[in-house]
């Protein structure tokens, strides 16, 4: 006789299956799916800490959005504009001459536009936060270029009305502000100045002359209008909002003219010479003694 079932057929015992056993795969595939979504809403808080934290790592060391608070520098840069400023591009270069740069004015520059602080904590999280985005303006973040770097001259102006660099005179009609409906475009400068760039120094201004409170007006500043090559975050290098002003930030060609560092050069060879003779003096005095 077979074991099991009349039929003949194995059977474990546990009786024949029924409707609601049929059932079951479908439910654990729900029970399953239910896991999941609670298993997700559990992780979303680690989540979004994690990327905050690599914002922010990555905020302090490689590159931060940065938002435009003022026309200082129209029409390069308009007011709301995001811009993206690399922040470790000077640890591998100097900065140049028509680099448009970041820089803190703590302590140093009035704030060009007034922010209201924060009344609270929460508001201070989520300020801070945006400054982080670039959502919101930095209460002592100044965007400005670079016209002068340590040893320039930079002067205006000449008798053509423009600023001069080592003597030699920048032609800045690519970046300079134009009125859109008039089509006017500011001059240079109204302010008359000569100023020879110190060593750490730098001397900026914006591409909106006539609104840009800048090196210019700083003058009577311990620096003399100059800033401080360590106050600088970095170089802004791309506009990254709003997306149909999306656009690269380069170095205009006028600040590639070779006569620019004339001066420089001239300089060379009396410090070659300077530095030849210094030795040269010391092995005589040895000699004599």
């Amino acid at each position: 006789m077979a074991a099991g079932g009349s039929d003949g057929e194995a059977t474990d015992g546990s009786g024949p299956k029924t409707p609601e056993d049929a059932d079951e795969p479908g439910t654990d595939g729900q029970s399953e799916k239910q896991k999941k979504q609670r298993s997700f809403w559990k992780e979303l808080p680690v989540l979004i800490g994690v990327a905050l934290v690599l914002a922010l790592v990555i905020k302090s060391f490689v590159v931060q959005a940065f938002y435009i608070p003022s026309e200082s520098m129209e029409n390069t840069l308009l007011v709301g504009d995001r811009v993206l400023v690399n922040k470790i591009v000077y640890h591998t270069r100097d900065i140049k001459r028509g680099d448009v740069v970041v820089f803190s004015g703590l302590d140093s520059w009035d704030p060009e536009v007034d922010v209201a602080e924060p009344s609270n904590p929460v508001s201070k999280v989520f300020h801070a936060i945006g400054s982080t985005f670039g959502v919101v303006p930095g209460e002592k973040d100044y965007i400005k270029r670079v016209i002068g770097v340590p040893g320039d001259r930079v002067k205006c102006c000449d008798a053509q009305g423009r600023i001069t660099v080592n003597g030699v005179p920048l032609d800045e009609k690519s970046y300079l502000y134009t009125d859109p409906e008039t089509r006017e475009r500011n001059k240079p400068s109204d302010i008359p100045f000569d100023v020879t760039v110190g060593k750490g120094q730098l001397w900026v201004m914006g591409d909106h002359r006539e609104l840009s409170y800048d090196s210019r007006n700083h003058r009577g500043d311990p620096g003399g209008g100059t800033i401080p090559t360590n106050r600088v975050i970095g170089r802004a290098f791309v506009l990254v909002w709003p997306l149909n002003r999306m656009d690269t930030l380069p170095i205009p060609k006028t600040f590639d003219q070779p006569a620019l560092n004339k001066a420089t050069a001239a300089a060379l060879p009396a410090a070659l010479g300077l530095a030849g003779a210094v030795p040269l003096t010391l092995i005589r005095r040895r000699l004599r003694t």
